[in-house]
């Protein structure tokens, strides 16, 4: 049984990409693991300030929600991105909360695997590259990580649009097989 944490980054009250992350969810939850979805809806993640104080501290000196969710991303042997991806990049807010969990580099973290899902109105099979490619910045300065998945929804528009999708169930199955 893995300690799974899944961040949906998505502002957007139900949103595609938190329908996403929830179908993820179940699959992970009926394959027995120890699952936690966290949304960045509502929480205060303020930018990073490059001030290398967590780096001797183990925490941002910013007290806001950044660190709570940076010590379970610590805790967690498996981490799930979810984004909508927004001019062919993961989300802001996404971005912002990786910044805010720099105090991991000094940490003794647990995590080893990470996967990116990603919703977009466009279909290109190459609108996430950037995405995958800052996630994989991320991960390659931390020492025996590794992206173990990466899945892309696109053609996706409207609001619940992804509830009609077959693939969707892809989220399941990718959950299921962590």
């Amino acid at each position: 049984m893995k300690k799974v944490l899944i961040i949906s980054t998505s502002i957007r009250a139900g949103s595609n990409s938190e329908i996403l992350a929830n179908k993820f969810y179940d699959g992970a939850k009926d394959a027995g693991h120890n699952v936690e979805l966290i949304t960045l809806r509502n929480k205060n993640v303020s930018f990073c300030r490059g001030c290398m104080a967590c780096q001797k501290l183990g925490k941002c000196v910013q007290n806001d929600d950044a660190n709570e969710i940076t010590d379970k991303i610590c805790e967690s042997d498996v981490i799930v991105w979810v984004t909508p991806i927004y001019y062919y990049e993961m989300s802001g807010q996404m971005k912002t909360m990786i910044d805010r969990a720099n105090s991991l580099y000094s940490r003794d973290y647990k995590f080893k695997e990470v996967y990116l899902l990603t919703v977009a109105a466009d279909d290109d099979p190459k609108t996430p590259q950037h995405a995958i490619g800052g996630i994989q910045g991320w991960i390659d300065c931390f020492e025996g990580v590794s992206l173990k998945g990466t899945l892309f929804l696109g053609g996706i528009n409207d609001p619940n649009e992804i509830k009609k999708d077959e693939r969707l169930q892809e989220a399941y199955e990718m959950g299921k097989n962590i």
